[in-house]
Formats: C-alpha cells, sequence, structure tokens
C-alpha cells in the first residue's frame, strides 16, 4: 500500500502550547485515514443502507445527521442520499443500487477534545454544539473559514474532516484559537 503523506506533515509539533498550566483542548490529526462515501438512490435508499450496515456487521444504518461507531470503524450519514464509512472498505456496489467513491486521500481528520473543544469550535462554526442541540454522534456539514468541513461528535471527541487542499490553514486557524485556552498537540 502507497503511504499517503500528511497534509500537516512538518506542520505538526507535539507538545503543550498557550496556557501552560492547562490544556483546555488536544488536537491530533487521525492519520492513514480510510473513507469511503456511499450513495444510494432515492428508490434504493433503504435497500442500500441495510446492505452496507450488514456488511460491517451494524445492526442498522443512521439516520440523517447521525453516525454509528462499531468497533473498528464508523458509519455517517452525511446527507439524505450518502453514508460515509471510516476505517473500513466496502464490497461493490451494484450500479442500479448506488455508487461509491474512496474519499481516502482528499480529507484531513482533525480530533478535537477536551473541556473547551465545544467553546473553541463555536467560535469558528454556525452550530450550536450544546450537548442537548448536539449530542455524541452528530453529524453536519458546515463552513469553517469558507471552507466546507464536515464534523462529527464521536465518543473522542470532535472529528472534523477537512478538505486537503485546505488542512493546513484551517489547521493554523484552529491552533491560533486554541492558544487562548491551553492547547497539547498529539
Amino acid at each position: 500500500m502507497v503511504e499517503r503523506l500528511s497534509a500537516l506533515r512538518g506542520y505538526n509539533k507535539i507538545g503543550i502550547f498557550g496556557k501552560k498550566e492547562k490544556a483546555g483542548i488536544v488536537m491530533s490529526e487521525i492519520k492513514n485515514l480510510i473513507l469511503y462515501q456511499v450513495a444510494a438512490w432515492p428508490n434504493t435508499l433503504d435497500k442500500v443502507g441495510t446492505e452496507i450496515a450488514q456488511s460491517l456487521g451494524l445492526n442498522k444504518y443512521p439516520g440523517p445527521n447521525r453516525a454509528i461507531e462499531g468497533n473498528q470503524l464508523s458509519l455517517l450519514r452525511i446527507e439524505p442520499l450518502k453514508w460515509w464509512i471510516v476505517n473500513q472498505k466496502i464490497s461493490d456496489l451494484s450500479i442500479d443500487d448506488g455508487t461509491f467513491l474512496d474519499l481516502s486521500h482528499s480529507r484531513t481528520l482533525i480530533r478535537i477534545s477536551g473541556q473547551d473543544a465545544a467553546t473553541l469550535l463555536n467560535r469558528h462554526l454556525p452550530i450550536d454544539l450544546r450537548e442537548l442541540s448536539f449530542p455524541v454522534n452528530s453529524v453536519a456539514n458546515t463552513v469553517l473559514h469558507h471552507a466546507g468541513v464536515t464534523l462529527w461528535k464521536s465518543n473522542h471527541g470532535f472529528e472534523l474532516f477537512l478538505p486537503r487542499a485546505y488542512a493546513l490553514s484551517l489547521w493554523e486557524v484552529l491552533l491560533e484559537s486554541s492558544a487562548q485556552f491551553g492547547y497539547e498537540v498529539k
């Protein structure tokens, strides 16, 4: 398998920065992302969703703007007729039922966690990230500093899927904003 070079290579300095007494933000890049997009036709939505869930060992497929986390993979419903499969490849899909596309090289995945993660992200995203409005396994397509991103609140924190071409500039924006909270890069 070809080794993918990170869009943040050389700019991702490990350590604690900003306020030294605490790190309210923990940021890390999730490397070697495996990301597949599956799209169904309107009349095959349930068939494709069920087929995907079964092939991934899940009981069901998620509804719109939701995700389901498995042991080593996740299934995100990013649009009414589209899912993203994280960390797992799927078998071919009949063209009569839908399509799939490998997006692994097109996105950079950043995880943001810590007690101040929602506050940091709310300074940049037009989404209410309070627990009642955006609970665990919520998914949203939104804009961060004029670039379209996908946000997923996983069991590990906030997962930001950034377009590879904008990953470095968005990383720098997030780091600069994190300094006021103190942050750790892992």
